[in-house]
């Protein structure tokens, strides 16, 4: 049996269409009752990412305060807390609204601070 190396499988598959390669996949999938995860997937998206059809995951997120509500004072406090600003600082954000609260955050950062800005009833978007 020949053995093909992964450049050469690389090079039949990125000539291959997506009909074709899709076909290739499922047949694999039925031979050998696998199913075919990330890497597999990764193969079949290699010649959409040279039309630059994928898109990248987002990693940093900007917290907006699109709205207030009609709870000011916790918004404010809200506010404070998130940004560790000063009482001031945290009143003009607020006033500002719609302004960003947090910039260039991580995932998990942007969520909580939403939650926790969501919880003093204002409202918030992730961007």
């Amino acid at each position: 049996m020949a053995k093909y190396t992964n450049e050469e499988l690389l090079e039949a598959f990125g000539e291959m269409t997506l009909v074709e390669l899709s076909e290739f996949v499922k047949a694999f999938e039925e031979k050998f009752d696998v199913e075919a995860a990330a890497p597999v997937a990764a193969v079949a998206a290699a010649p959409a990412a040279g039309a630059g059809a994928e898109e990248e995951e987002k990693t940093e997120f900007d917290v907006v305060l699109t709205a207030v509500g009609d709870k000011k004072i916790q918004v404010i406090k809200a506010v404070k807390a998130i940004t560790n600003a000063g009482l001031a600082e945290a009143k003009a954000m607020v006033d500002g609204a719609p302004k960003a609260i947090l910039e260039k955050a991580k995932k998990e950062d942007a969520e909580k601070a939403k939650s926790q800005l969501e919880e003093a009833g204002a409202t918030v978007e992730l961007k």
